[in-house]
């Protein structure tokens, strides 16, 4: 290839990108704002699908490695009421529903140990891309540091910074605040509450409420409530004050069972606000040379169908694919992959603001109980 590809933002689906590309022996360079891999916390467990997460990784080469990395107990699930009632209690009696979990942490890491050496810039938040006179992109970075590529590839995320270049739209408030919430050594510390979380998912559902995540030793959780927009502001969530927020929270999730609000009440000292925003469902773009979009900056979806990370996982797979077969024919490659990529992220985005609906409800869980139960999952009846 006799072009340079630049791909903003060094998270899952940016690395994917960037390693199928190696793979074939094309460049790329990947632009990241942290300062290091280890700058900030990557979040949970995500569960790949065979059909596009766990594709992207055997296209990658690493499919092998990250079986050795997965937590087959992990794929347990659990829906009950606020009353600890457990209507669905799902555990795959070979350990496994063919839909794997893995530590977001780990999977970026196996991504980041498969590049060469300097194949991502950390430290590099785009401020500015435009594009010049001769058709290429020029790409400012926080310190002015200027970076010039024939391909631009925004893998950046909800507030992407390249997605101006291509689409006007921006993500709106889907109306779920979420409040990030860790329990380490759950077992130990929390033996009632871990034992009724499980290994697994979690939906502990109520009064359009969620304390949904992801169980084990430590439990990566979020409490989540259908609020309006400015409900963390003025219940004084986005404060450093974890005490204040803890109180705010319980106050929400006063009548739930004892061992649900201890996930709360003896949660580790780093509490996390923020609010589920999406694009809207089949965002689109007219064909734009020499750009595109993966992931979250292409069909930003709420997490309530388990879809976007799959999603972005496999975008990024098709882009590569799709620019080693077209060679020096990057527009062709680039109308290839999207025309592929609108109609699939439209279901996926559909199906994720379903899932939400399915969560919060006035009558939750009995929605998510009958779409479980309409699937094949055994289901009490409470």
């Amino acid at each position: 290839m006799t072009y340079s590809i630049a791909v903003v933002g060094g998270g899952i689906s940016g690395l994917v990108l960037a390693r199928i590309l190696q793979k074939h022996g094309v460049d790329s360079t990947v632009y990241e704002l942290d300062a290091s891999a280890t700058a900030r916390r990557q979040g949970g467990l995500l569960d790949l699908h065979v059909e596009s997460g766990q594709l992207a990784l055997r296209e990658a080469g690493l499919h092998e490695r990250f079986t050795r990395l997965t937590r087959p107990q992990a794929e347990a699930m659990r829906v009950m009421d606020k009353a600890g009632t457990v209507f669905i209690d799902e555990s795959p009696a070979d350990g496994t529903t063919g839909r794997p979990e893995i530590d977001r942490t780990d999977l970026r890491a196996l991504l980041l140990d498969s590049l060469d050496p300097g194949r991502v810039a950390w430290g590099h938040k785009l401020t500015a891309a435009r594009r010049r006179e001769d058709g290429r992109f020029e790409l400012t970075f926080d310190g002015g540091v200027h970076r010039t590529a024939d391909l631009l590839v925004g893998a950046d995320g909800a507030w992407s910074r390249v997605r101006p270049l291509l689409s006007a739209a921006v993500p709106q408030y889907a109306g779920i605040s979420y409040i990030d919430l860790c329990v380490t050594d759950a077992p130990t510390r929390l033996p009632a509450s871990a034992e009724l979380v499980g290994t697994g998912s979690l939906f502990a559902l109520s009064d359009n409420k969620n304390i949904g995540g992801h169980g084990g030793r430590d439990l990566h959780l979020g409490a989540m409530l259908r609020t309006p927009e400015d409900w963390v502001e003025t219940h004084g969530l986005d404060a450093a004050d974890v005490t204040a927020a803890r109180t705010a929270l319980l106050a929400e999730f006063a009548d739930w069972h004892p061992a649900l609000t201890d996930l709360i009440r003896h949660c580790d000292d780093e509490v996390t606000a923020r609010r589920i925003h999406a694009l809207p469902a089949g965002h689109s773009w007219p064909r734009t040379p020499g750009v595109t979009l993966i992931g979250d900056a292409a069909h930003l979806m709420s997490p309530f169908a388990g879809e976007g990370a799959n999603a972005a996982m496999l975008d990024a797979c098709e882009l590569a694919l799709a620019l080693v077969e077209h060679g020096d024919d990057v527009e062709g490659a680039l109308l290839r992959y999207e025309r592929a990529m609108f109609p699939r992220a439209d279901v996926a985005a559909r199906m994720s603001a379903r899932g939400l609906d399915l969560c919060f409800a006035d009558d939750s869980p009995r929605g998510l109980v009958e779409f479980f139960g309409r699937m094949g999952t055994p289901v009490n009846s409470g």
